[in-house]
Formats: structure tokens, C-alpha cells, sequence
């Protein structure tokens, strides 16, 4: 599956934890929920960065003390009707200050895109090869934001107090 981030399609380098009971290979691993928890004590001295996968029905508010263990999390729509991973990305931006990958997975879909990056997601799986390209474009169709979101991106409100600072 084609990875999206910064507008590019690139390389994933994550590695998912098999479940055969199999020691973490070094490097970028991801682990389940469930493995976290079956195994935080070994994970924790794992040789290389650790992501987590969260699916629909798994709040961030399980992983809060956790954190700071992982580089990247990402979070499952298993549908189109389930938005919850949109609620999750801005409580893991906002309130638990995550700075680090937040990946969206799953049944992930171009219409949502804008919606998903405003939440604070940025970097998405492309279940379509083909419509990496696609995707690429959407990304880039709007650069400027009136709201202040989970996004890191400033707003048009702060472009003009840094360009105009005498402006008010």
C-alpha cells in the first residue's frame, strides 16, 4: 500500500509485530494495542522506534501514560460511517500534545483528506496504487486555514500578524 506524507508518496518503513511470539526485528516496529499491553516490559527495551496501531474501538486515553514510548500512531477507519479516528487524532494533537506520526489507516479515503489533515493526521495509507497521484493533488488544493485545529500548520490569522505585525 502506497504511504502519502508531505504531499509525496514514500517508503514505509514501519514494520508491523508479527503475533507468532517472534522478538521485535530492529528497527520501526508497530504494534497492536494488544501487544503493548501483553508485552510493554520487552517492547520497552525494543532496539528502534515503536508505532502503535489503534483500532476504532481503542481510545488514546488507554495508551495517555504511554505516549511518549512511540513515534508514530495510527489509527483505523474500518468504514466510512466510523469517524471516530478523527476525534482520537485531535485528542492525541491537542490534548496529549503527540508530536510525533499520526498515520491514518484503513478504509481511508480521498473525499475525507481535508478533513483528516485538519485533524492533525499526516501521513495516510492509499489502498489504490493508482490514485496516489490523485491524492498527491488533494493534499496541495488547499494551503490556507482560517480555524485553528490539531493541525500544526498556522492560520491565516498568524501568516498576517508574522508578515503585518503593525497591522491589526
Amino acid at each position: 500500500m502506497p504511504l502519502l506524507k508531505d504531499g509525496k508518496v514514500v517508503e514505509d518503513l514501519w514494520k508491523p509485530l508479527p503475533d507468532d511470539g517472534e522478538p521485535a526485528p530492529d528497527g520501526k516496529v508497530v504494534v497492536t494495542l494488544e501487544q503493548w499491553q501483553a508485552g510493554r516490559e520487552r517492547l520497552r527495551g525494543h532496539n528502534g522506534r515503536l508505532g502503535l496501531r489503534l483500532k476504532s474501538d481503542q481510545t488514546p486515553a488507554q495508551i495517555a501514560d504511554d505516549l511518549h514510548y512511540f513515534d508514530l500512531v495510527a489509527l483505523e477507519f474500518p468504514r466510512f460511517g466510523d469517524g471516530r479516528a478523527y476525534s482520537y487524532a485531535r485528542l492525541l494533537r491537542e490534548r496529549y500534545n503527540f508530536k510525533g506520526e499520526l498515520r491514518a489507516v484503513g478504509n481511508v479515503l480521498r473525499d475525507q483528506l481535508q478533513f483528516m489533515l485538519r485533524c492533525g493526521f499526516d501521513a495516510f495509507e492509499v489502498a489504490n496504487e493508482n490514485a496516489a497521484e490523485a491524492w498527491r493533488d488533494a493534499i496541495a488544493e488547499i494551503s490556507l486555514w482560517y480555524q485553528p485545529t490539531g493541525s500544526s500548520k498556522p492560520t491565516v490569522g498568524v501568516l498576517r500578524r508574522t508578515a503585518l505585525p503593525n497591522v491589526r
